[in-house]
């Protein structure tokens, strides 16, 4: 179904009124860079040893459990641009089938994909922010734009062991973008976010999601010493929205910014790693320890800056920024609990994980992989265009 009205999202987080029939029109994608410029030879096709078959079986039973109409809407090519026309706000038209329309047997093989895919962490974390969502539809008596089944599967590409292709989680709060090449994996951009954060009453008491993630956080700022907080503190007020890399933000320009992991101690560098760490282990086991040798590779050029205070109660943001990974976590303004426009609050999060220069959606994977095998994206390995209603 299509809205008569939706919200994309801008600079900052700001929500702006939009129609919602056309897909929105994107600029052709660059990926996010630190200066403008994409930084050359950081990703390369590669066995890792660890095995996507699990992913790829479950993605084939999930396909398999599905209509004929289901899998036309649900399915495009590898390279599609649909990929990137993900919108983490409630209110936006989505590709793919809804667990709200599925069957439950279908909806037992899309969470099966979710379980082949994520980690324990991970897939507890992803059904939290369901979870919350059906929460908030209680809180608000909406059950049209907020709920625990208002989430759709999409599938790029055929399921293989050597051809690239991959799986989408959108809804509102909730984007998983996983790609596939051979054995490796690239789940980025992933968007985890909730209002409220913790559900204090109803049939999903006691959920929550990124307070951990908020802790640690806190806990890396507290064990700066003064000079080094200087630098890390971009900005110590925080009136509004900070996180620059959400929906339509392909390809943004966002300089190094805060410390420089150079300039902390050895128990810094680890607590660094460590809150790197907890947003890339979302990712099964294996692979988030292949994307974590990646990340310490880079640890030299890693930044962590931070907008915001320092109190037991303060409202802040955060980013972790390297070459091969950028992190954002960021307290919103409220949108639907609370007055909206006001300042931000603990109760309403954001986080975004991106792999900047040119790999979100494995971009640059599949790049080389086309170059090397001189396929042309649009025939040979394409999946039917599906459509976003």
């Amino acid at each position: 179904m299509i809205r008569p009205t939706t919200f994309v999202m801008v600079a900052l987080g700001v929500l702006l009124p939009a129609q919602a029939p056309a897909p929105r029109a994107l600029d052709p994608f660059t990926g996010i860079t630190a200066g403008g410029e994409i930084m050359p030879g950081l990703f390369s096709i590669r066995a890792t040893g660890v095995s996507t078959r699990p992913v790829k079986d479950a993605a084939d039973r999930f396909l398999a459990a599905l209509t004929q109409d289901q899998r036309a809407k649900t399915t495009f090519a590898a390279a599609d641009d649909e990929w990137r026309r993900w919108n983490n706000v409630h209110r936006a038209a989505r590709a793919g089938v809804s667990f709200k329309e599925m069957s439950e047997p279908q909806r037992e093989a899309a969470y099966a994909l979710m379980r082949a895919s994520l980690s324990a962490r991970g897939l507890e974390q992803s059904r939290n922010v369901m979870r919350l969502n059906g929460h908030l539809a209680e809180l608000k008596k909406n059950f049209e734009e907020y709920g625990e089944s208002l989430y759709w599967i999409t599938v790029m590409g055929t399921p293989s062991d050597r051809e690239p292709w991959g799986w989408q989680l959108e809804g509102h709060h909730l984007i998983i973008n996983y790609f596939v090449l051979g054995d490796q994996v690239v789940m980025t951009p992933t968007f985890l976010g909730s209002e409220p954060t913790v559900a204090e009453s109803g049939p999903h008491k006691g959920a929550s999601v990124l307070l951990e993630e908020q802790a640690m956080g806190e806990a890396l700022m507290a064990s700066l010493d003064e000079a080094q907080r200087a630098k890390a503190i971009v900005n110590a007020s925080k009136p509004g929205n900070n996180a620059q890399t959400q929906a339509y933000r392909d390809n943004v320009a966002l300089a190094y910014q805060g410390i420089r992991a150079t300039e902390l101690t050895a128990a810094q560098r680890s607590k660094l790693l460590a809150l790197a760490g907890l947003y890339v282990g979302n990712m099964r086991d294996g692979h988030a320890k292949v994307k974590m040798s990646e990340v310490s590779a880079h640890l030299d050029d890693t930044w962590f800056s931070w907008v915001g205070g320092t109190g037991p109660d303060a409202v802040f943001y955060y980013r972790i920024h390297s070459p091969v990974i950028l992190i954002e976590f960021d307290h919103q303004s409220p949108v639907a609990l609370g007055v909206r426009g006001s300042g931000p609050t603990r109760s309403h999060v954001h986080s975004v994980v991106r792999t900047p220069n040119g790999n979100d959606y494995g971009k640059d994977l599949l790049r080389q992989h086309y170059e090397a095998h001189k396929h042309n994206p649009a025939h040979g390995h394409a999946a039917p265009a599906g459509r976003r209603h």
